[in-house]
């Protein structure tokens, strides 16, 4: 500063910014005057100095001209124009200097007064005012033309000549009124959102509605959308200030009650055009400073959403250089300070005006009031004075508030400066105070910068996330997922595929080619398929939903098999095909006559069921949200992982009825275990009644086994190995060699082959069996493989030099899916093939299997439909279907929840079913039942073709306990080896 005076009073001002930051104090009209007429000029120049340092230290300021005289003939009027050109309260930028610490003010409060009183003077002549309350027709008819007009002019102050500056920098925001139509689009895209939108259709559905909004908000001729709901209108209606419009007409707005809200701001309107247009009230100034002082408390709100009170941490600030009774500044200071007394409110503004010695009586209070300094305030040192002024004013404000009467100005502070101050300091001995200016912690924090840097982490981790549940789940949105499906990789090759239990719009066909889906397709030894997943999935689908839009009471059962291809192998999942096809021919068949209808959920274990723990672990969350959800069907894949996938379901309270699985082991540790299929060791034991009649006495014979190898100890950790560990073939293995060896077989080391990328490798293995010490050929060979691998082994054997001699293979269950043909499944001309099938299907007159078949697949059966079909005689459709039977059986007609299911499993004796008697009723706890389905079936080929005869050895259905016999089960006499 450049004299003694500026120093001082910019001191005060530091001071009352310096408590402004932690309290509100009360913020008086500093009116600086000289106590000499010849120093005005030097006072006038030091306001002006004071402006220039407060833009410095990045305050608000609005600096009006010294030589602006305010439009009017009245200094009220004048007064009026004045604080009309104010409200733009630009943050002034200035070339190579900072701007404010904060964003501009808003004026919305003073731009409706003003925008009214535009309107209001575009209409010219009288204004028309009712009687007793009620509006004449002349007044409706003017009140009309006012409406229309502030719809053309959308609520806000007339543009006219040279006010672009102030359309810009006042109001320019608020003319899109983005208040409310943000909200509005916000809520219209998160409904959007959690409907489970694609992002882009969320996004494109928010973006559409903001679009129509503002489109509808800009509408010429209209009012602006929402305008009962903004700030500046519940103001409007609400302060004391203005007078009600009509005792007719209410006074508040409602969210709910548009239509009422507008008649109100309607009513209130008009009259406050007629107030500002009768000069004769001269309340036209005190209404502008009053909606002025308002929009700045309104604009330091500290609990309000941007927190700008806590931000704004400098008061703003008007610097009106030279007042006086011509230009309005005069009338101005008593408009505000006659607001403040009559409000009695607090509010930021913080105003230094210069006033010429001459005119400062006009500002003077009253002797012993707040103005002149009382004994003891004389000159102290330094900064003193203007401090004990302030106190001294701050505590007379109790008394002194009133509306002016004379002389009398409570808010005004005057402060006269000697001669002596306003001299020019010498460079070296001036200087200036600021109180502290660093950012508050609001305007670090909620700021837009911290805003954007929140934003942009949080865009981050939505896309993380976003990607993260596409990567894991079969079906993602935005920031949602079926949590009940999973990606995992295919056992064999790169491929993904979905695991888990489908619901919502998971379509495990979705994860198929068309090469893999397609029908009458299967691998070599597989059996063909007559649908496809997709087929059977919407079939399944459909009859779910007319089960869930009736009104009669249902149980839902979960089929869980394998449902993926094998990219390198088998080129479509016929296993799970057929069994999920077993158990639609029960849905259907239970729902048409059934009073209790069944529900069937599909789940997906993978290739080979590699991934049957994740699926159960599925099935188990899905149960604790679905409480009809009763047991599970399938699982019919024997693997390692099987104990674990059991156990998952047995602690969700779930019993698994399986058709095909032959585990041994299960039964014995799992209560929850139901199996129709005969286990592997009793499956050997019958098959040692062959094994009896292929042993001559008195000589030696040589048998082996052959076994597909598990998974090496170093490959992978200890649960993915034991999750890829076929057990079926490990027994088959296990129980094959020790029936062997009880029946008196010279039994030769165990040879295993590999199957890297779904091919068998037994080149090695061939040649060890056929070139053997001593031409030890054996001549029974027990195959613990799949029938996937029968191909390649009967190539090899057929090759292979020294395997001329007759030789017998015994196996177990999974060759039943064989089909044996020149194209598909072979067995060598020196070689007889005996194997084990888990169904002897009862005949056409012996159940209602075969027409529940050709009833819910009228399309894929032409003619008469019998055990001999080949898409049935596999009997993996036939036991699923018995096996869907049994659990819906156990379910009962009572409500029941799956615990009594379970329960009641043992309790189901069910006759007349595709493989006979399904009875659980012996069944015992941990351990293995009895009256299990089976049948003995020889294969060879007929001599001189390369037609394969089949036949059947012995069998038994399901439901007769008597034990096969040597003689039930006796073989051809040129099987036997020579």
């Amino acid at each position: 500063m450049s004299t003694e005076a500026g120093i001082d009073v910019q001191q005060e001002l530091e001071d009352r910014i310096h408590e402004f930051r932690t309290s509100d104090p009360p913020m008086p009209v500093v009116v600086v005057h000289a106590e000499d007429d010849a120093d005005d000029k030097a006072v006038f120049s030091l306001v002006k100095e004071l402006a220039e340092v407060q833009r410095e230290h990045r305050s608000w300021c609005a600096v009006v001209d010294p030589e602006a005289r305010g439009e009017g003939d009245d200094p009220t009027a004048r007064a009026a124009s004045l604080l009309r050109d104010l409200s733009g309260w630009d943050r002034t930028r200035i070339p190579g200097r900072r701007s404010a610490l904060y964003r501009r003010y808003a004026f919305p409060r003073l731009h409706l007064i003003q925008a009214i009183e535009d309107a209001a003077r575009s209409e010219g002549g009288e204004w028309p005012r009712g009687e007793d309350g009620r509006q004449s027709p002349e007044a409706a008819e003017t009140q009309r033309k006012l409406l229309k007009q502030l719809a053309k002019q959308r609520w806000r102050p007339a543009a006219v000549p040279g006010s672009r500056a102030r359309l810009r920098t006042g109001f320019g925001l608020r003319f899109v009124d983005m208040g409310n139509v943000l909200p509005a689009s916000v809520v219209a895209g998160l409904g959007a959102l959690f409907a489970r939108s694609e992002w882009y259709a969320s996004l494109a559905w928010g973006l559409g509605i903001l679009l129509v909004l503002i489109l509808l908000n800009h509408m010429p001729g209209r009012a602006p959308l929402f305008l009962w709901l903004r700030r500046e209108s519940k103001w409007f209606l609400t302060t004391t200030f203005l007078s009600v419009a009509s005792r007719e007409q209410p006074t508040d707005t409602s969210i709910l009650r548009p239509v009422r809200s507008w008649k109100a701001i309607a009513s209130r309107a008009y009259d406050v055009a007629g107030w500002l247009l009768d000069e004769r009230e001269g309340s036209r100034i005190q209404l502008y400073v009053l909606a002025m002082l308002e929009d700045l408390r309104d604009g330091h709100t500290r609990w309000s959403w941007d927190l700008r009170g806590f931000k704004r941490s400098r008061p703003p600030l008007l610097f009106l250089p030279r007042i006086s009774g011509s230009n309005g500044g005069i009338e101005l200071i008593r408009a505000i300070s006659d607001v403040r007394s009559r409000r009695s409110e607090l509010d930021p503004l913080l105003l230094l005006a210069g006033v010429a010695a001459r005119d400062v009586e006009r500002l003077k209070p009253r002797r012993g009031t707040t103005g002149a300094p009382g004994p003891g305030t004389a000159r102290a040192e330094g900064l003193s004075r203007m401090r004990v002024r302030y106190r001294d004013w701050a505590a007379s404000l109790r008394s002194t508030q009133s509306p002016s009467g004379g002389s009398t100005l409570p808010w005004v502070l005057t402060l006269p400066l000697p001669s002596h101050e306003l001299r020019v300091l010498r460079e070296r001995d001036r200087h200036c105070v600021k109180a502290s200016n660093r950012p508050t912690v609001a305007r670090v924090v909620w700021a837009l910068h911290s805003l954007a840097l929140v934003a942009c982490v949080a865009a981050a981790l939505m896309g993380w996330r976003a990607l993260a549940l596409d990567r894991e789940h079969c079906s993602a949105a935005f920031l949602t997922a079926n949590k009940y499906t999973e990606k995992k990789e295919s056992g064999r090759g790169d491929r993904m595929e979905c695991i888990g239990l489908a619901t919502g719009e998971v379509r495990f066909a979705d994860w198929l080619s068309d090469k893999q889906d397609e029908k009458a397709s299967g691998s070599a030894g597989a059996v063909p398929v007559a649908w496809t997943v997709a087929e059977l999935e919407k079939a399944v689908r459909d009859e779910n939903e007319e089960v869930e839009e009736g009104s009669g009471p249902f149980v839902t059962v979960v089929y869980a098999g394998p449902l993926s291809s094998d990219p390198d192998g088998a080129p479509s999942p016929v296993k799970g095909i057929e069994e999920l096809a077993g158990v639609h021919v029960a849905q259907k068949a239970i729902n048409d006559t059934s009073s209790r209808k069944l529900r069937v959920l599909v789940a997906n274990g993978g290739v080979d069921m590699q991934h049957q723990v994740t699926m159960a672990d599925k099935i188990a969350a899905y149960a604790d949200t679905d409480p009809s959800l009763i047991g599970v069907v399938g699982m019919g894949r024997n693997l390692r992982s099987g104990k674990d996938a059991v156990e998952r379901l047995a602690e969700a309270g779930l019993p698994v009825v399986s058709g095909t699985n032959s585990s041994s082991e299960l039964p014995r540790k799992f209560a929850n275990w139901f199996s129709l299929a005969a286990p592997d060791d009793w499956q050997a034991e019958q098959l040692s009644l062959i094994a009896q009649q292929l042993r001559k006495h008195r000589s030696e014979q040589f048998a082996l086994v052959l076994a597909r190898k598990q998974p090496d100890k170093g490959n992978g950790t200890r649960k993915e190995r034991e999750g890829r560990t076929d057990a079926y073939t490990r027994d088959q293995a296990t129980f094959g060699r020790r029936m062997l060896a009880a029946k008196g077989f010279t039994m030769q080391a165990t040879l295993e082959y590999e199957v890297p990328n779904g091919t068998p490798q037994m080149g090695d293995q061939a040649a060890t069996i056929c070139r053997g010490q001593e031409r030890k050929v054996p001549t029974v060979i027990y195959f613990a493989g799949r029938v996937e691998d029968l191909r390649s082994l009967m190539s090899e054997l057929s090759e292979e030099k020294g395997c001329d001699k007759d030789m017998t293979i015994l196996t177990g269950d999974d060759l039943s899916k064989a089909r044996f043909a020149p194209d598909r499944d072979r067995v060598g001309p020196n070689v007889t093939l005996y194997h084990v099938t888990l169904a002897k299907l009862s005949g056409r007159g012996e159940t209602d299997f075969y027409a529940d078949t050709e009833k819910a697949f009228p399309e894929t059966f032409s003619g008469e439909v019998d055990e001999k079909n080949p898409l049935l005689s596999s009997g993996q459709a036939a036991l699923s279907h018995d096996a869907t039977k049994a659990l819906h059986t156990a379910a009962g007609k009572a409500p029941h929840n799956r615990a009594a299911t379970w329960v009641n499993l043992r309790n189901v004796s069910v006759k007349s079913l595709a493989t006979g008697t399904i009875d659980f009723t012996e069944a015992p706890l941990y351990k293995e039942r009895e009256g299990h389905s089976i049948a003995l079936v020889e294969v060879r080929r007929k001599k001189g073709s390369d037609m394969y005869d089949s036949q059947e050895v012995c069998s038994r259905s399901a439901g007769d306990i008597r034990p096969l016999t040597l003689k039930r089960c006796r073989i051809p006499a040129t099987t036997s080896p020579k």
